[in-house]
């Protein structure tokens, strides 16, 4: 009952590795670079990527259930129907799969609607799968932790409508968790969507006070300016990808990013304690600074 992580190495896919042994499951790792995994001793390291066709059979073999995480990049849709098909192929049924909350709502932005056609095929191809849907991962925000505390600006655009930001490790955790679900299963179980938000629903001003009571000083939001975002993540980051980000930031502006009745309570109840909150992590990194 071979469990196959791909994103092993990522902020995600770390997570799911340790609380996957944490529960004595047998893991196996996909990834680029073996000397880059950092893994217990029980984890299995299996090398390649998610467009190396022979790797990906390799790695799938004898696998009963697969976690499929690929990252935004321009042949994410690709890099998808590729893993899918070949785990069809290796008689793999069982699939967790990390989207994004609202891909079927922010459908002019690209790594949102390419993650929702693949949502579609995994339906159509008929895994028995669990669709997580999370909202902006608070860890996000530690790229930008210096111009907050250098300049007394929050400066990501994220609007008044409101994000459910949510935390890495209980991304990782609740993935690991349906996971097991699905891996223990006698009986094929129904495709399940779940929307991964925070206990908060936070505005830019609401972030802005949170940061203000950690540092002790004042810190003001810094508005909604997304072309002058776009333009701050084109010096380090392809133009395409800043484009796509900086759709997100509008559709972020426009509609927010908000849980769905009964969200909160369904993932509270599924970890058996309360989600970590934003100011938890902000004042995690005051702490470390």
């Amino acid at each position: 009952m071979t469990i196959l992580v791909t994103g092993a190495t990522g902020n995600i896919g770390r997570h799911v590795i340790h609380q996957l042994v944490a529960r004595n499951a047998d893991v196996r790792a996909l990834v680029r670079d073996p000397a880059k995994a950092n893994f217990p001793e029980s984890v299995t390291v299996a090398q390649g990527d998610l467009l190396d066709v022979d790797a990906l059979r390799n790695a799938m073999s004898d696998v009963s259930t697969l976690f499929l995480l690929n990252g935004v990049v321009a042949d994410e849709f690709t890099q998808a129907l590729i893993v899918l098909n070949v785990a069809r192929e290796a008689r793999i049924k069982r699939l967790v799969y990390l989207s994004v909350i609202h891909s079927d709502v922010y459908v002019n932005v690209p790594h949102f609607a390419g993650k929702f056609g693949v949502e579609r095929m995994i339906e159509q191809m008929g895994f028995d799968a669990t669709i997580l849907r999370p909202a902006y991962f608070i860890q996000n925000d530690i790229t930008i932790k210096d111009v907050i505390s250098g300049y007394g600006v929050y400066p990501m655009p994220i609007g008044s409508r409101g994000l459910a930001m949510i935390d890495s490790a209980d991304i990782g955790e609740i993935a690991a968790l349906e996971l097991l679900r699905r891996a223990q299963a006698i009986d094929p179980l129904p495709t399940t969507r779940l929307n991964l938000v925070g206990p908060d629903t936070l505005t830019g001003e609401d972030i802005a006070a949170i940061w203000s009571e950690v540092l002790g000083r004042e810190i003001s939001y810094g508005g909604g300016d997304v072309e002058a975002f776009e333009q701050n993540l084109r010096t380090f980051m392809p133009s395409w990808m800043a484009y796509d980000m900086r759709l997100m930031s509008e559709r972020f502006i426009s509609d927010g990013m908000r849980p769905e009745d009964g969200d909160v309570e369904r993932l509270t109840n599924l970890l058996g304690r309360r989600l970590r909150s934003y100011r938890d992590f902000a004042v995690g990194i005051s702490k470390s600074a």
